[in-house]
């Protein structure tokens, strides 16, 4: 029987081990390997590819992240700050809003250069904002946003983190948080994993601020994931297709390349194109697409760390942590990395 409430995903992390900036070197990072059965051995990043070979591949999720944090002010007065969650064509975006006091529908937030965005409506946590002058949203970001840097990195976004929290391949702006499993590759690794014949792709998923937001309730099947766009190019359905034609596997680089793909193969076969996901993935999830999983370590009680207990098993990820802690991994979006083997049924 799986377990399904959310205190079975809990553990201790002490504050320290949370990563609060990038080390000098992407591929400075640990790697923890978790392999088929839950045996560990601590390795470096460096290592990773020893464990790929010709004609197996690896898929990255080449999303560009927004600098999608903005600092204004209401026109009524009162300070504000946006987290745009998503852009709703050229002018319209939806955001996660701090201030004071809610504002209402019809509302006016001002941001420096004098632009001012109109608060259109509110569905639960998210605001519609629209940019009165008619112009492109994505301007106003590039032109005075920061990088969105998560909740548990207790400083202000810095340069560094225009380079470091951002994927060395990234290609399609939309994301609000890094794809940070990608953080640790370099073009000395991608040109190694090129020479060993491994073959790269590509998905687009869109990662969403809700991706911090806290699972609130105990029974974790009541959850409800916030939806996030994603694309399955063709060349990428056919590198997996003839991956499983030769036997060879199939490596998601961090937990939103898996989303996609999974997504993509709900109905049953991996299809190409593009939509929007709310795959929740806890133990008992069968999955159809991915054989290993490079990630990151997650938050506790997070839906992240739900989805590698159902991909490597709920007891080996509980032992991973307990070691990674013990060991003194750095933890979270800067922090080291895990390689885990698929073990269904654990």
């Amino acid at each position: 029987m799986w377990l399904m409430r959310l205190s079975d995903f809990d553990f201790h992390l002490p504050a320290e081990l949370i990563a609060q900036r990038p080390l000098p070197a992407r591929a400075d990072s640990r790697l923890l390997y978790v392999a088929e059965g839950g045996a560990l051995a601590d390795e470096r990043f460096a290592d990773f590819a020893r464990h790929v070979r010709a004609g197996d591949v690896v898929v990255f999720n080449d999303t560009r992240v927004l600098k999608s944090r903005l600092y204004g002010h209401k026109a009524s007065g009162g300070r504000v700050e946006v987290l745009v969650e998503r852009l709703e064509g050229a002018q319209y975006a939806w955001a996660f809003l701090r201030a004071s006091h809610a504002p209402r529908p019809g509302s006016v937030l001002c941001f420096p250069g004098g632009t001012e965005l109109e608060v259109v409506e509110r569905r639960e946590d998210l605001y519609l904002l629209r940019r009165t002058d008619g112009e492109d949203f994505t301007q106003l970001l590039e032109q005075h946003g920061a990088m969105p840097l998560p909740p548990y990195i207790d400083r202000p976004a810095e340069a560094i983190d225009e380079t470091r929290y951002q994927t060395i391949y990234a290609a399609h702006p939309g994301a609000a948080a890094a794809p940070t499993a990608g953080l640790h590759f370099d073009e000395a690794m991608l040109a190694c994993l090129d020479a060993l014949g491994v073959v790269t792709a590509r998905v687009t998923l869109h990662v969403g601020a809700g991706t911090f937001q806290p699972v609130r309730v105990e029974d974790i099947a009541r959850h409800r994931m916030h939806s996030e766009r994603y694309v399955v190019p063709q060349e990428t359905v056919d590198a997996i297709r003839r991956a499983r034609q030769a036997g060879r596997a199939v490596l998601a680089v961090g937990t939103t390349s898996l989303r996609a793909l999974e997504s993509a193969a709900r109905g049953g076969a991996l299809a190409a194109g593009g939509s929007e996901t709310d795959l929740f993935i806890t133990p008992g999830y069968r999955f159809r697409v991915v054989d290993r999983l490079l990630t990151n370590f997650h938050l506790p009680k997070s839906t992240l760390l739900m989805l590698v207990s159902a991909f490597a098993g709920v007891e080996p990820i509980r032992r991973a942590y307990a070691h990674a802690v013990a060991k003194r991994y750095r933890f979270f979006s800067y922090g080291d990395a895990m390689l885990l083997e698929k073990n269904d049924g654990l």
